[in-house]
């Protein structure tokens, strides 16, 4: 592909697409599941402990494994990762379908997240590396964000319908699209004309000391959100994962070849991005999970009732790729993600008033302004983590920003369960589980405000940041 050309014909086109269709299986495959599990649960009989593993099994395979994922990609090629953890992601998806114990569905879960914890990545640099900056980038990060944005969008009302016939359907469905994604990515993606990785070894002491360290951290997280557990647990847990982090850096410190240079956390805008990517998404993940109790424990609606009710979000499918190029290219980057974090923010706040006997209509609106924010923020939000970064740790930026993402979703959760749960005590009328809600919604409030203040200090300083620049000098 020429820099020069503008307009990207048929095979750039059918490369996007697969890699699109890649991250869109990450998200309906989690949505999906987020649907399927009171089903799961009564038909292996699960305990509540048990259940909440198969949720949080992902969620560490994911958040412990990004960054080595990310330099993983950089050092041993973004094809080769790319296809082979898709393999590795159609397995274990398949392993979880055919689970007779609560065991099996765990290894499944966590495997299938470490599979996307390196996949993920890998797509994002080979999206960036296959189209040149400037409108083709613009339009191929603008198609792939909101293809990643619908797909947990639409795997609401998929993991409704599949769910109805049979909870297992919700992992084999994952294992055809994969195949087919498969099929068609083996022929078409190439391994990208990017510039070679620095030579030499693998960081394998700071590999493990960074994979400990985020699964501890992820894992304390986790634990936030059952109040009861030992609180004495969760603080070890998490002193372990700091310390486990302390130890990783004055291993890159001192190696000559290490796995994130920490040079690049100096970069304003990549940081900015991270940190406004975390509050972005939390702030939806604890929404998503309020609104769901709200309409199925406080209205009494089905789970494809509640999936049809939030699938107007989705319109960010149709938006981010047709909309956000356009309005990026005029305004510029970070001004798009601006009035997207306003739109977030507000809409989260439309839904404070939320009464028992509320109308789909009265809904409408924070549901419509969500697509809206999501159009305008998400693809600009990838944009931003690669602003500015060295062709060759594309790999590593995209790792920090889909931890940055894993991170806020489980903070997100954490925080509104949490709240709700101090707020709901020991009563159980339908009135009090009500007023809890309202009082757990100033979370994705306070989080939306302050994401779009981080973001609001790019507004004042140059796009490019140039100490990245610097990354090739090492």
């Amino acid at each position: 592909m020429s820099a020069s050309v503008d307009r990207m014909d048929a095979r750039a086109w059918s490369v996007l697409l697969v890699l699109a269709g890649a991250v869109f299986l990450e998200g309906i495959d989690v949505a999906m599941l987020n649907v399927a599990l009171p089903s799961i649960r009564a038909d292996l009989g699960l305990s509540t402990g048990m259940l909440s593993g198969v949720v949080s099994g992902y969620v560490l395979g994911y958040g412990g494994f990004m960054l080595l994922g990310g330099r993983a990609a950089d050092l041993f090629g973004r094809r080769r990762m790319f296809l082979f953890w898709l393999v590795v992601f159609l397995l274990f998806s398949g392993l979880g379908g055919f689970a007779t114990e609560g065991w099996m569905l765990l290894l499944a879960r966590f495997v299938t997240g470490v599979a996307a914890a390196f996949m993920a990545p890998a797509g994002l640099s080979l999206v960036t590396g296959n189209f040149p900056e400037g409108p083709q980038r613009t339009k191929a990060l603008g198609v792939y964000a909101g293809t990643a944005a619908g797909g947990f969008s639409l795997g609401l009302v998929a993991g409704g319908l599949l769910a109805s016939i049979g909870w297992r359907w919700v992992f084999f469905a994952p294992v055809v699209l994969a195949a087919l994604i498969l099929a068609a990515a083996i022929p078409l993606v190439k391994e990208p004309d990017a510039p070679e990785a620095s030579p030499g070894g693998f960081d394998l002491a700071g590999a493990l000391a960074i994979t400990g360290a985020m699964m501890l951290l992820v894992y304390g997280v986790v634990r936030l959100e059952r109040p009861g557990d030992d609180t004495g647990i969760t603080l070890g847990v998490f002193a372990a994962g700091l310390a486990a982090l302390i130890a990783f850096v004055r291993i890159e410190r001192r190696s000559a070849n290490p796995l994130v240079r920490l040079g690049i956390l100096r970069s304003r805008p990549l940081m900015r991005a991270n940190l406004t990517a975390l509050l972005f998404i939390g702030s939806f993940a604890g929404f998503q999970f309020l609104a769901t109790l709200y309409l199925q424990e406080v209205r009494g609606w089905t789970t494809l009732q509640t999936g049809l009710a939030m699938l107007v979000i989705g319109l960010d499918t149709i938006l981010a790729p047709t909309m956000t190029p356009r309005l990026v290219n005029r305004f510029g980057n970070v001004r798009v993600l601006f009035g997207g974090l306003v739109l977030a923010a507000l809409a989260y706040a439309l839904f404070l008033p939320l009464r028992v006997d509320w109308t789909y209509a009265a809904m409408l609106p924070t549901m419509v302004l969500l697509g809206l924010a999501f159009s305008l923020a998400y693809g600009p939000l990838t944009m931003a983590a690669v602003e500015g970064v060295d062709e060759r740790e594309h790999g590593v930026a995209g790792g920090l920003l889909y931890t940055s993402i894993q991170f806020g979703t489980a903070l997100g959760l954490s925080a509104v369960t949490a709240v709700n749960v101090a707020a709901l005590g020991d009563a159980a009328t339908r009135g009090a589980a009500l007023d809890a809600l309202r009082i757990a919604l100033a979370v994705p409030v306070a989080a939306a405000v302050a994401a779009t203040l981080v973001i609001a200090f790019g507004l004042r300083t140059p796009a490019r940041d140039p100490e990245p620049a610097l990354a090739a000098q090492r």
